[in-house]
């Protein structure tokens, strides 16, 4: 008896440590979503902007520009170096490519946003809130350990990625409809399981490390922001009305 005391102080020691990693992934995610929301509108609303995301042919139609291309060939290669050396970079350089990041990523997906109406759009987002809150709130109270949804859950990304390209040449309306809908159950999936793990790598992130943890919390805005946007794509090709 006289050890209990002691051990709950510890548990709710464990319990605010991993509460305060949580709002800081939190945090940083809707700093990273309200970035690129500022940058998508922008673009969408300047003509200026625009000129650098479409291309203008002589014939009158209208392509995305090649620095769009080159624009997400970028991101993935920030996506791979940030979670490749995150544990040997500075926090200010995690959270500067973080940010640069979702900046880009406000360029490159104004031609998808401008492809619906602005109602459909705002609607498909709060939906995504909605679900994904839903999910993340799973992930962090779930007694479950969601750890054997992982090896499933990737096995069935590359799926939906090689289908997208196939259905790149085939244009098939129904295999369309099929990836998003797979695609949506897949994300929601991963924002309860890589919550889950984000949980547990604030239960064991070095209690005092300032460094450490904000570069914990850049990694896991990352990782949700990800399937934020990703769940938001998916929906939006459900969901989403076309000009």
């Amino acid at each position: 008896m006289a050890q209990y005391p002691s051990m709950q102080r510890s548990g709710t020691a464990k319990a605010e440590l991993v509460n305060a990693f949580m709002r800081g992934v939190y945090g940083w995610m809707s700093a990273g979503l309200g970035l690129t929301a500022v940058i998508a509108f922008l673009t969408a609303t300047t003509p200026a902007l625009q000129q650098l995301v479409f291309s203008f042919r002589a014939d009158g139609s209208i392509g995305i520009s090649s620095l769009v291309w080159i624009l997400m060939f970028a991101e993935l290669g920030i996506v791979f170096y940030l979670g490749a050396r995150i544990g040997t970079m500075s926090a200010s350089m995690a959270t500067g490519l973080f940010l640069v990041y979702s900046a880009m990523n406000g360029l490159t997906l104004t031609p998808i946003l401008l492809m619906y109406t602005a109602e459909s759009v705002a609607a498909t987002f709060v939906c995504t809130a909605g679900m994904f809150g839903a999910m993340s709130a799973y992930g962090m109270i779930t007694k479950k350990d969601l750890t054997s949804w992982g090896s499933l859950l990737f096995m069935g990304l590359i799926g939906i990625i090689i289908a997208m390209v196939v259905n790149m040449f085939l244009q098939s309306s129904a295999m369309s409809f099929a990836i998003s809908v797979i695609g949506v159950i897949i994300f929601l999936g991963l924002t309860a399981y890589d919550t889950q793990k984000l949980k547990t790598m604030g239960e064991n992130v070095p209690l005092g490390d300032a460094t450490a943890i904000r570069r914990g919390s850049i990694l896991g805005a990352l990782t949700l922001y990800l399937d934020f946007i990703n769940l938001f794509l998916m929906l939006l090709r459900l969901m989403g009305s076309r000009r």
